[in-house]
């Protein structure tokens, strides 16, 4: 019985850390800046929304959203040095007024205010997404998603961007009209 407890105790850190492995949703692997901005057309992004990166690392997409569409942005980031990267950033271009980047998981986060939210994840976390999405996301409000679509929902348009030897697919959706 003891040598069980034991056992327990030791794995508990191992075990937190697979927990943390659920929450996260997709490599870092930072968007092309030609795919940034091609995305927030697509996602016909206007000035005055609130638009939410989900894995937001570096913030580049925030950053586009509000220096060249006027919109207002929101970083969900499940990695604390990035984070940390992304609000320096912000912080040198002068933009901590109306970029807020948040430590913590996707999953878990209040997207109620998003006009439009942008991710770069998987398929399988696309869909885990999926629900939360059509649960907080309003009606008219719109998921952009880069690389992989998410499954059950049906764009209302579909963007092929050539980069180099790389062609990358973004996929646009209207909540309300994903059926």
């Amino acid at each position: 019985m003891r040598i069980a407890a034991i056992a327990l105790v030791a794995c508990l850190p191992c075990l937190g850390q697979q927990l943390g492995l659920m929450e996260n949703l997709a490599p870092n692997l930072p968007t092309p800046q030609l795919v940034v901005q091609k995305m927030l057309e697509a996602g016909h992004v206007k000035a005055g929304e609130t638009v939410y990166d989900l894995g937001s690392g570096d913030g580049r997409i925030l950053i586009a959203a509000v220096q060249q569409f006027g919109a207002r942005g929101v970083g969900i980031e499940i990695l604390r040095d990035m984070c940390e990267k992304s609000r320096q950033r912000i912080k040198e271009l002068g933009l901590e007024d109306r970029i807020t980047i948040v430590e913590g998981s996707a999953l878990h986060a209040d997207l109620r205010p998003a006009d439009v939210v942008t991710m770069c994840l998987l398929t399988a976390s696309n869909e885990r997404l999926r629900p939360i999405l059509e649960k907080a996301l309003k009606p008219g409000s719109r998921v952009v998603s880069s690389e992989f679509p998410v499954k059950g929902w049906r764009p209302f348009a579909v963007a092929h961007v050539r980069e180099g030897s790389m062609e990358h697919i973004i996929y646009v959706y209207s909540m309300g009209k994903t059926k």
